[in-house]
């Protein structure tokens, strides 16, 4: 059956969702539900990632969404569609642009404004402790008192996300259900019959795509189903071998078959976490 709705983990239907003008309120309305009460958003703004990056290949592999509030309050939002090498460090990584670009020249008293990392993945990255679909994290004492309450992480594994339709009790789940099962709807839902899901099934409608973005999402949705499927079978192999020897092996035989298949190496290398030097000699 040919699909009514786009795959929102593709580049192209995330960004179409969530990183345009026009779908600002549906990004809003997604942050707010994970935001605390302070820092509820009234209005942002997208800002050009490529910006942020000091070398090319950070720029092949900058986050997807960096935006703002009317307070000034930094935003990154994040897209992961498959297993990559290292992700928390990544992560970690990442964060790292907006605290540098609030660096003042001159006098300055190293004042910073909070910062949320916040990653939707269609991947489980916790292999060895317990999976919790979603995870909170920021800096703690040995107590578990709060130390530093500016730098959050918030992380979904969306495939720990099993809710049905009559299970769903908060606006939250109804956005998570609607992310999850977008591409598999063949209509809408009773239960996502509001303006602003509307809305979203509205721009996810693939016959309202445009002939340049129809190809667009069809190009972003084969790299999508290649990289996670490979990436699939290789983590399977590592299961049987190892975790850890049969994860780094399965990262090499993951860009080998990209490769073969003239999979560009920028998306190699941002699937991967390999470096491009290391793409080139495998």
């Amino acid at each position: 059956m040919v699909a009514k709705y786009f795959n929102p983990y593709t580049d192209f239907g995330f960004k179409k969702l969530f990183g345009e003008e026009g779908s600002k309120d549906l990004l809003i309305d997604f942050l707010n539900q994970l935001l605390p009460i302070h820092h509820q958003i009234q209005q942002l703004a997208f800002k050009n990632p490529e910006n942020l990056a000091d070398t090319i290949s950070e720029r092949k592999a900058i986050f997807d969404i960096y935006c703002e509030s009317k307070t000034g309050d930094k935003f990154i939002v994040e897209m992961q569609k498959a297993k990559i090498k290292y992700f928390k460090d990544r992560a970690l990584f990442y964060s790292t642009f907006p605290i540098r670009e609030q660096s003042e020249k001159g006098d300055w008293n190293f004042h910073l404004l909070p910062i949320y990392f916040i990653a939707i993945l269609d991947f489980e990255y916790d292999e060895h402790t317990t999976s919790k679909f979603r995870r909170d994290v920021c800096l703690k004492d040995q107590d578990g008192d709060i130390f530093f309450d500016k730098l959050n992480f918030k992380f979904l594994q969306m495939p720990l996300f099993n809710k049905q339709e009559n299970e769903l009790v908060t606006h939250f789940d109804k956005w998570l259900y609607f992310l999850k099962n977008l591409e598999n709807f063949d209509h809408i839902p009773a239960i996502l019959n509001e303006p602003i899901f509307q809305k979203g099934f509205e721009i996810a409608e693939i016959s309202h795509l445009n002939v340049e973005q129809y190809e667009q999402y069809k190009k972003s949705l084969v790299q999508y189903l290649e990289v996670k499927n490979v990436f699939d079978t290789a983590f399977q192999e590592g299961e049987r071998v190892g975790i850890e020897k049969g994860i780094e092996k399965g990262i090499e035989k993951v860009a080998k078959a990209l490769k073969e298949q003239n999979i560009a190496i920028e998306i190699i290398a941002e699937s991967t976490g390999l470096s491009y030097e290391a793409i080139k000699e495998i």
